[in-house]
């Protein structure tokens, strides 16, 4: 990889290696336990500056099979940190809580390999905060000498707003990591609350088509498909959509025993184009009927494959799940953005690369399952440890 000196090489080949080795949490004072490098050196390399996201598209040249389809999935996730003075600390929503607390949040893009489902991370960047508005405020109060409309002017409402939202800054994330995406990469799946118009606008200008999911009340409008009067501009719309009438979806198949899967051409009138829907429908233990939407925006897509990419979506919370447990994902000392951006990408990288080293090692015709909890570090050539 070009641009990275001798120095920072040799740091970084025994950083990963000490992240996987390493008990305990993977902060300075830990690491330099299980390392030959004292926990000042960590703490001033951590300031200097390392192209990840090229790094890890040089790894993902030689960990892909070209062959295989891959997605590219966007996702956040919630770190708790304890402190007052650490930089880009607010509140978040934790899905583990069901409420927003105080921490650190991440965004992630990472890529998922569709044939063997496998996901690896590609670019880590950390939410910055923004200033909170007051959900209570007071009303304007009248002037005294107001004696006409014209003269009382109302207040101006878009003064309160930040001109950016966090939607903008994880479209900015995906436009800046979209250079190192691989070629064949056409589709972003993301999960439900990424269906915005301001993020698919994103998405738009990169020539990516949008995969994800619909809430059951969305604004839909079926397209109109009848005869066209002679006068008057042409019908565009036949009535808003409804979740609960199947009626006029197409039927596909079954999926499993008593889940079936439908799908239509429909107008979104938040991404304000068409969309090819798919429609699960479940019948559960009590005899309801529970309807789940999944969309594309290539209308071209056949719905079981928009179905099993957002499936493979979830292949990104297994990155968090071993990030947090096993590689320090949440363990960073440090308080300023810097450390803390060097401390996401080394642990994400660290992953990347225990699971490539144990999917090489995969030889059974068994589909391939990974989690760090079976991955033996002592086992690795490169270790590097105060003894050696």
């Amino acid at each position: 990889m070009p641009g990275i000196s001798q120095p920072q090489k040799k740091f970084l080949i025994t950083l990963f290696s000490t992240i996987l080795l390493a008990y305990g949490k993977s902060n300075f004072t830990n690491l330099s336990r299980y390392s030959y490098l004292s926990e000042k050196t960590y703490r001033r390399h951590f300031l200097k500056s390392f192209n990840f996201p090229q790094f890890n598209q040089y790894f993902l040249k030689e960990a892909l099979n070209p062959e295989h389809t891959v997605i590219a999935v966007i996702d956040c996730s919630f770190l708790i940190k304890i402190g007052k003075k650490t930089d880009g600390k607010a509140y978040f929503y934790n899905g583990v809580a069901g409420k927003s607390e105080q921490g650190l949040e991440i965004s992630v893009i990472s890529i998922v390999e569709i044939e063997t489902r496998l996901s690896s991370s590609l670019s880590v960047q950390q939410t910055p905060s923004r200033p909170q508005i007051n959900a209570v405020k007071k009303l304007p109060q009248k002037p005294k000498n107001c004696w006409s409309k014209k003269s009382c002017k109302k207040p101006d409402s878009q003064s309160s707003k930040p001109d950016i939202t966090r939607v903008d800054d994880y479209a900015q994330h995906l436009k800046n990591t979209h250079s190192f995406f691989p070629n064949s990469v056409r589709y972003l799946v993301a999960d439900g609350y990424y269906y915005r118009s301001k993020f698919w606008d994103g998405v738009r200008e990169l020539n990516l088509d949008f995969i994800g999911k619909l809430r059951v009340d969305a604004n839909l409008r079926y397209l109109y498909t009848g005869e066209q009067k002679k006068l008057g501009a042409p019908r565009k719309y036949d009535g808003k959509f409804d979740s609960n009438d199947l009626s006029r979806l197409k039927f596909v198949k079954n999926l499993n025993p008593g889940v079936s899967l439908y799908t239509l051409v429909v107008w979104s009138c938040c991404l304000n184009c068409q969309i090819s829907l798919a429609c699960i429908s479940e019948v559960q233990a009590n005899g309801k009927i529970k309807n789940t939407l999944l969309f594309s925006t290539d209308i071209n897509l056949m719905p079981e494959q928009i179905v099993e990419y957002y499936q493979d979506r979830f292949q990104i919370e297994f990155i968090f799940r071993d990030a947090k447990q096993f590689t320090g994902l949440s363990d960073c000392q440090a308080r300023h953005l810097p450390r803390l951006d060097f401390h996401f990408n080394a642990s994400l990288v660290a992953l990347n690369l225990a699971k490539h080293e144990f999917s090489s090692c995969h030889s059974s015709a068994k589909s391939f399952v990974f989690s760090l909890a079976f991955y033996n570090p002592h086992s690795a050539p490169s270790t590097v440890t105060r003894d050696s």
